[in-house]
């Protein structure tokens, strides 16, 4: 099983990633962060890296479900969704599977509402 799901997109990075916000926003989501890894490793490292961001992505109402099914799961949010360049010149959505990354956690009613957050994931990368 993979831990993600990703897709390749020809198109320009930063209008790929205002579409995906405001896929995201469609779906419930809202971005509590963005964190642009080609800026900070040039700023902190001295080192050119290709473009790489870090979306973290919460439904409040399904974090709020999650959050009663499970105290602690609050460490496995938000949900990352990650936008980079890729060496073939395409960009490349990931997002994390919920399902995969709940897999440590021995809770049943959570299985069910990750598998309903990843699907609204896997909708917001498949709409770009």
């Amino acid at each position: 099983m993979n831990y993600y799901y990703a897709r390749k997109i020809d198109g320009s990075f930063e209008d790929i990633i205002g579409k995906i916000k405001n896929g995201l926003k469609e779906e419930g989501f809202g971005v509590l962060s963005d964190v642009n890894v080609k800026e900070l490793f040039k700023s902190k490292l001295d080192i050119n890296f290709r473009q790489y961001r870090i979306l973290g992505a919460c439904n409040p109402v399904f974090s709020h479900k999650a959050l009663l099914a499970e105290e602690r799961v609050g460490t496995m949010l938000p949900c990352n969704i990650i936008v980079q360049e890729t060496a073939d010149g395409l960009i490349e959505v990931s997002a994390v599977d919920p399902v995969a990354s709940m897999l440590a956690i021995d809770n049943d009613p959570l299985k069910v509402i990750a598998a309903q957050i990843g699907e609204k994931l896997v909708k917001v990368v498949d709409t770009l």
